[in-house]
């Protein structure tokens, strides 16, 4: 099965990294999913969460201000001005 390598960075430290199934994120022009297989991308980011669903099936969730998404080859990278892992 085909899996993307996912990065999220705020600022001053990498928030988040590893391999999942899917990605959803908020952006300036709505949301967006991203499957293994997507076409490359680059997006501005809209305040909001970023939810990854990791390869075990299990959800990670991060809120990411002002920055933005880039998808190529299977890499997502999120690179936020502020972002944190959200708790529950």
């Amino acid at each position: 099965m085909a899996e993307l390598q996912v990065s999220v960075v705020s600022a001053d430290e990498q928030v988040w990294a590893g391999t999942a199934s899917m990605v959803v994120a908020r952006t300036t022009e709505g949301e967006i999913g991203i499957l293994p297989g997507h076409e490359p991308l680059l997006a501005i980011l809209a305040a909001g969460e970023v939810r990854i669903t990791d390869v075990a099936g299990s959800g990670v969730r991060a809120k990411a201000d002002d920055g933005f998404l880039s998808v190529e080859h299977d890499t997502v990278t999120i690179v936020a001005r502020y972002a944190e892992l959200v708790q529950g």
